[in-house]
């Protein structure tokens, strides 16, 4: 859902959710959330090795953000679009390489 037209009080499915629609909602169930409050102090980045697993594919990493996005939003920070969170993915990543390769 778009997330300007999100209101907090009327999240009660994987739909009604900032930046889901029915593909990531089904991606959401393939590991196990089926409701929002599941999501709740979940880690993104976790979320998103289960889904690579469960898919058996390496996921756009834009699926991260799309994570990050619903976590933040259930732990209690306004709605924002996925793309929000993508500055913040690839610094981390560049962080991990970083680290890597010392």
């Amino acid at each position: 859902m778009n997330p300007a037209k999100v209101d907090r009080a009327r999240v009660h499915s994987l739909e009604d959710l900032p930046n889901i629609g029915k593909a990531c909602a089904g991606y959401l169930r393939r590991i196990g959330i089926t409701a929002p409050a599941q999501l709740v102090g979940r880690d993104p980045y976790e979320l998103y090795d289960l889904l690579c697993v469960a898919t058996a594919t390496r996921q756009d990493p834009c699926m991260i953000d799309v994570l990050v996005s619903v976590v933040r939003f259930m732990d209690g920070e306004p709605p924002q679009p996925w793309w929000a969170y993508t500055a913040e993915r690839k610094a981390r990543e560049a962080a991990r390489r970083h680290q890597s390769a010392r």
